[in-house]
């Protein structure tokens, strides 16, 4: 693919970033391959006392892959990994590929009918889960295509698999299944794509290739790099960056629960060089007294994302480390990456210019088509080889999304005169707490399941420290009473924490069209005026 030359932002292209790649036509687990043999004793997972070399990580992902392949997970066969940031995640990721298997991640916070859902779209008959989890996965498991359960820890259940038996007992066995790089799918990843409704996006072995590729040339990434992996590998994100560490051959520090203050510590501890993170953990961080305790001189590259960052967060960020906050933009479709700030060329408020290989513009609403000039907001589309195959069984919301090579991302932006894009709005309806993605409609569900809801709608709430928090405006039924406190609680048993509704309305009347669908639009206009 390439861009044209005539696109603003070549102008102020970074220094040294090349333009133009080629990506190598290869299974994405030929990164672990050919990092354990350029680095085999270098660690390549630091997690708290333990290390991982490169050539133990190859080793120990051989012998699971083998292990998979006897219980039958074939090519194109889908497993689930339901683990939180641990060592065995990153094992387990690269295994699946290499038996020829797709990686379906699931967020280690789900409940039951958020975890059915993500197996149930992948049709994973595997999943790899840690045995504090297996509770949710043993009563998932009779709706589900479940075959196999391998779990991560010590203790031994009937119809189970440990991992650590499976890691030990396999001997490694020859890769003989062919991969398509540009065709097979290598991970069908959650999001809520342009509408806000959970769906499972294919993204190729190419796909995740090159965006791997892509960020880590961007920033300069090499083995003697040191990366917090403090952002969940089950995200797109966190699984990113992750693949960019590898194929440069640098050290993941994996945290397992984020804490502000033993974060700050990691990095002084590890010597930490590259941190991702999502842009409330910085406002967080940067609230804490324990920021200016901790020597975060080992940084060079600190980049925030995941939801829009408030300009105080970064200029406070700034003072006190000394190191620049790095703003960038992706999401899930795009496996993620596609813009982010040339360094030492950083624009306040803007989430950068498109990166190596991807083009990018604004387009007006109504029609999609017609390309805006510079300063005129419209929808934001963007076209490179980190675009996704499509959605898992959606073929109209593939359609709706993928438009002649563009996919559009259901954001609203504009680009000044030098290239660089500003994020105004969304189209979508997608909730951003804190960093995380919450779907009006699954909140909604959980609701609905309340006897006293006659009618309710979910957005999300300006906040300067989460990003936004998931308010409902319910309508009762007639002669119906309940409580705030009441409905936040009945949600805690139905949708993972991060979901939870904070905030409660109670209201007459919910806005709608002419169709009699709820406008979720207008209840966050409403509520911008009310807050201004």
């Amino acid at each position: 693919m390439k861009v044209p030359k005539k696109r603003p932002w070549f102008k102020f292209w970074p220094e040294k970033i090349p333009k133009i790649l080629e990506y190598p036509d290869v299974p994405l687990y030929r990164f672990l391959k050919e990092s354990a043999e350029k680095y085999p004793n270098k660690p390549a997972i630091d997690h708290e006392k333990d290390q991982i070399s490169y050539g133990k990580l190859d080793a120990m992902s051989d012998k699971l892959a083998a292990a998979l392949g006897e219980l039958k997970v074939q090519k194109g066969s889908s497993v689930s990994i339901f683990l939180p940031n641990i060592p065995e995640f990153v094992i387990s990721y690269y295994a699946i590929l290499k038996a020829g298997g797709v990686v379906a991640p699931a967020n280690p916070l789900s409940k039951e009918i958020e975890l059915k859902h993500i197996l149930n779209y992948s049709n994973s008959e595997t999943i790899i889960a840690h045995e504090s989890l297996y509770p949710i996965v043993k009563k998932v498991q009779r709706g589900a295509a479940l075959e196999n359960i391998i779990t991560v820890g010590q203790r031994r259940r009937q119809n189970t698999c440990l991992f650590r038996d499976l890691v030990r007992k396999h001997a490694p066995q020859p890769f003989q299944i062919k991969i398509w790089p540009k065709r097979d799918v290598a991970v069908i990843q959650c999001t809520g794509g342009t509408t806000g409704t959970p769906k499972g996006a294919m993204l190729t072995h190419y796909n995740l290739i090159s965006n791997a590729i892509m960020n880590a040339r961007w920033f300069g990434w090499s083995s003697d790099d040191v990366v917090l992996a403090v952002l969940p590998l089950y995200h797109s994100w966190g699984a990113s960056y992750m693949n960019s560490a590898v194929y440069v051959g640098a050290t993941l520090v994996p945290v397992t629960r984020f804490d502000p203050e033993r974060v700050l510590q990691l990095v002084e501890e590890k010597k930490v060089t590259v941190w991702y993170g999502a842009a409330t953990m910085f406002t967080l961080i940067t609230s804490q007294p324990a920021i200016t305790k901790y020597d975060l001189s080992s940084l060079r590259c600190v980049k925030a994302g995941a939801a829009p960052i408030p300009n105080a967060t970064k200029t406070r960020w700034d003072n006190l480390t000394g190191v620049e906050l790095i703003l960038g933009y992706g999401l899930t479709e795009a496996s993620t990456e596609t813009h982010n700030s040339p360094p030492n060329r950083v624009k306040i408020g803007s989430i950068g210019i498109p990166i190596i290989d991807t083009d990018a513009k604004i387009v007006d609403i109504e029609t999609g088509t017609k390309e805006l000039p510079p300063g005129e907001a419209g929808e934001l589309i963007v076209k490179g080889p980190q675009v996704m195959k499509g959605y898992i069984g959606s073929p109209k919301e593939t359609e709706r999304a993928l438009r002649k090579g563009w996919l559009y991302t259901g954001d609203i932006a504009k680009m000044d005169a030098e290239g660089y894009f500003y994020i105004v709005d969304r189209l979508k309806d997608t909730i951003k707490y804190k960093g995380y993605s919450v779907y009006p409609a699954e909140v909604e569900n959980a609701l609905y399941t309340h006897p006293s809801i006659k009618e309710c709608a979910v957005i999300g709430k300006p906040d300067p420290i989460a990003g936004e928090i998931p308010t409902a405006y319910i309508i009762l039924k007639k002669g119906a009473t309940v409580t705030k406190e009441e409905l936040i609680e009945h949600c805690k048993e139905k949708i993972a924490p991060y979901k939870r509704i904070r905030r409660v309305e109670f209201v007459a009347e919910l806005p709608k069209n002419t169709a009699g669908k709820i406008l979720r639009r207008t209840l966050r206009n409403n509520e911008s005026r009310r807050e201004g």
